[in-house]
């Protein structure tokens, strides 16, 4: 197996046809201009985002209090880095991008969801009962002593989305533009 791991970065990268590639490039800024001009405010597909956190308070919850609470950060972040793993394997250039992608998205998401500790100002969401609705992130940043700095947190999580996001969407036109020097030579 350690040798099969070994083995994927050689390996070449799926082409993507150029009208594919500009249409997902397209798309990537699209998004981001749309997710720009929400300043920080909750985007579409966070929707989904929302599911999928509240999700993993469920599974996580199975193994006691603290990774229950963590747990919606967890499962969000996960699900869409390892679906990005995976194509990473299949060496899938828009799959992998995609997921990526939307792996750093999640952190805009959460971001706003960390600033607002101890404003407490958002509607919060949850599968069981209202009884037991907390701030996730009030919650662990109480517990880690880091409350007064949950903005300046968030700041940085905001911005290290911001850059993955924009890395991706750079490494896919990188991408493109080899393959295309690859197929003139």
């Amino acid at each position: 197996m350690f040798e099969y791991l070994q083995a994927i970065p050689d390996e070449p990268w799926k082409p993507v046809s150029r009208p594919a590639l500009v249409a997902w490039l397209i798309f990537y800024v699209v998004f981001l201009a749309y997710a720009f001009s929400a300043h920080g405010a909750f985007l579409f597909i966070d929707n989904a985002n929302l599911v999928v956190h509240e999700g993993g308070h469920n599974l996580f919850g199975w193994f006691g209090p603290t990774l229950c609470l963590w747990g919606g950060t967890l499962l969000q972040w996960l699900v869409p880095f390892l679906l990005a793993a995976y194509f990473f394997t299949q060496r899938h250039t828009t799959g992998f991008v995609f997921c990526l992608f939307f792996f750093f998205e999640n952190w805009l998401y959460t971001a706003t969801y960390m600033a607002d500790a101890r404003a407490q100002a958002l509607p919060l969401v949850t599968t069981g009962g209202s009884d037991f609705v907390e701030h996730d992130f009030f919650a662990i940043f109480s517990s880690l002593g880091v409350l007064n700095y949950d903005t300046k947190i968030a700041m940085v999580v905001r911005i290290l989305g911001w850059c993955g996001m924009i890395a991706g969407v750079g490494w896919l036109a990188l991408q493109g533009r080899r393959e295309r020097e690859r197929a003139a030579s």
